[in-house]
């Protein structure tokens, strides 16, 4: 055997320094406080930057802060008034917060989910998902093109162990063993003198399924948002409605959206049916809202008929028609001093209240001429009550018509419709009309019941009360690629539920030949994680396994079902 000596450490420039001499050298260049020589790193490049940017991206932690700045992002846009949902909110918020509306317009927070930085962090979060998936797909698809990994050395150190001895011949074990992982669902192999188990696949595949399943979700939900169509349009009893855009009352879609996405169709309501609770304390509580329409799709289409309920709304293509909204349209007419017919429509009441209490407004804009024979604009100015009671001159006291009176105040003069401001229809600008007198001089105001009618003073006209017609709101809505939500978002229930309560165990199972030639037979598992469920179903496999390899009748050391749990066990010790 040869010596070998340690290299005497260069400390000193004298080579015959005493070895104390070179230890203290060595022991005082660590002490000392002369600046050192930096290390040179080695510039990473564009390439090196780019790999380290994509690993931080497609990491954990950042698709989780991605994650959770998307849900803090979608705070403003549930609490601040938004310009794609309501345009009039934003315009008042702005008005009445001039400083503040300044900054949340610089900011974007008037149009959150289309905003650049909202749109960076929902971009980034794909991609993030993308490249976490990708990688763990291809990973899993090795997996289970590959077998379980063979048998530690020592099973015993597995946390789920049980071993027994047995006169059958080890070929017979490990074959009796091979056929009862796989009865039990396992992939098993042979693999030298020990049989490998593995099961609980759909954990990972649920995992999987839910990370792509988010993605399905965010692809949705963004083509939605670019896609999407909603309007309202309110339709009286007899008047028709078609799907184009000038027919909407209001009307709002994505950015991508073009008209020529609009589904073609048209309908008619014949009639609207609305009941009500008539007593008890849910009175006046609506029993039954439905409107009675006939539909037809494309130009050319063939009429049918159907009933359109609240939450059962009418499915033609890709669009929904739901019924929203309800109400009564007084039918009205108006004749000048001559008695010529001027106008006669059922005009749209808006409710106040849950009893139907209406309010709304009546313009004539041409053809009326007074007793003079001037021409001028009439606006009327009305209050609807379906249910008038004495003593309850304000309001309503039951939604259904039982004694609708219709509240008439006319003015005359110059409406201010032909000014170029738009003007709502059921506003009535008051600042270029005068009001009717009355015998007493007072404001000429009067309730009418179906059928009466007012006389405008001073032969100017008269108003008469026809009847009450009602009408109904329809949303109608387009929103492409819901189902795909839809399926995405139940995707991800099931795929999270599955990695969740599926866990992924091994099962290793030997048999060799003792030393005093009896067959001796060992059995250990190990789960992905701590569970109960290992330890109970090897315990079940073995008592089967035993039953076919009964125990010898001399020298058994472990019972057929004990399971022990040393507690010393680890992943890493399964892949020895």
């Amino acid at each position: 055997m040869s010596k070998t000596t340690p290299d005497t450490p260069a400390t000193s420039d004298a080579p015959d320094a005493p070895v104390g001499d070179q230890d203290l050298g060595a022991a005082g260049s660590q002490l000392s406080t002369a600046p050192k020589e930096s290390l040179s790193m080695p510039a990473l490049g564009v390439i090196g930057w780019a790999r380290w940017f994509w690993r931080q991206l497609t990491s954990m932690r950042v698709a989780l802060l991605l994650l959770l700045l998307v849900a803090l992002g979608a705070i403003p846009g549930s609490l601040i008034p938004q310009t794609g949902t309501d345009a009039t909110k934003v315009a008042d918020f702005v008005k009445n917060n001039p400083t503040l509306g300044d900054v949340y317009g610089k900011l974007g927070l008037f149009h959150v989910y289309s905003s650049v930085w909202f749109s960076a962090v929902y971009i980034l979060l794909f991609v993030s998902l993308i490249g976490c998936i990708v990688p763990r797909t291809w990973q899993f698809v090795g997996q289970l093109r590959g077998r379980p990994p063979g048998a530690p050395k020592r099973l015993t150190r597995l946390p789920a162990y049980t071993t027994w001895r047995t006169e059958a011949e080890p070929e017979q074990v490990r074959e009796a063993a091979l056929a009862l992982l796989k009865k039990k669902r396992f992939r098993a192999h042979l693999a030298g003198d020990n049989v490998a188990g593995e099961k609980g696949y759909l954990r990972e595949i649920g995992n999987l399924a839910f990370h792509i399943a988010l993605i399905v979700m965010l692809t949705a939900f963004a083509w939605g948002q670019l896609f999407k169509s909603e309007g309202n349009k309110l339709v009286v009893e007899g008047d028709g409605f078609s799907n184009t855009l000038i027919s909407y009352d209001d009307f709002k879609s994505g950015n991508l959206f073009s008209t020529d996405d609009l589904v073609p169709f048209s309908f008619t309501l014949d009639k609207f049916t609305g009941t009500y609770e008539t007593s008890g304390p849910n009175k006046g509580t609506p029993r039954l809202y439905q409107a009675a329409i006939n539909y037809s799709e494309g130009a050319y289409g063939k009429d049918h008929k159907t009933l359109v309920k609240v939450n059962e709304p009418l499915e033609i293509g890709d669009a929904k028609v739901y019924l929203t909204a309800h109400g009564y349209a007084p039918l009205i007419t108006v004749r000048d001093g001559k008695g010529n017919v001027v106008f006669h429509d059922a005009v749209a009441m808006l409710p106040l209240d849950s009893n139907v209490t209406s309010t709304g407004v009546i313009k004539v804009l041409d053809g009326y001429r007074n007793a003079q024979g001037v021409s001028e604009q009439l606006g009327i100015s009305a209050f609807f009550l379906p249910t008038y009671t004495k003593g309850s001159e304000t309001a309503s006291t039951f939604p259904a018509l039982n004694n609708p009176v219709l509240n008439l105040t006319p003015y005359h003069g110059d409406l201010g419709v032909n000014s170029g401001i738009p003007q709502s229809v059921y506003q009535l600008d008051k600042s270029h009309v005068k009001d009717f007198k009355d015998a007493k001089g007072q404001e000429l105001r009067d309730n009418l019941k179906p059928g009466q009618t007012m006389q405008l003073p001073n032969g100017a006209g008269s108003i008469t009360y026809e009847s009450t017609r009602q009408w109904a709101n329809f949303q109608v809505v387009q929103q492409p690629a819901s189902g795909w939500a839809l399926a995405g978002a139940l995707t991800a229930i099931f795929g999270l539920a599955a990695s969740l309560f599926i866990q992924r165990r091994r099962v290793w199972v030997r048999a060799v030949t003792g030393a005093d030639g009896v067959t001796v037979v060992e059995m250990a598992g190990l789960g992905r994680s701590e569970s109960a469920k290992v330890p109970e179903e090897l315990g079940e496999l073995a008592g089967v396994l035993y039953d076919q390899a009964s125990g010898a009748p001399e020298g058994t050391e472990a019972e057929p079902d004990g399971v022990s749990d040393s507690g010393a066990a680890s992943t890493e010790g399964a892949e020895n």
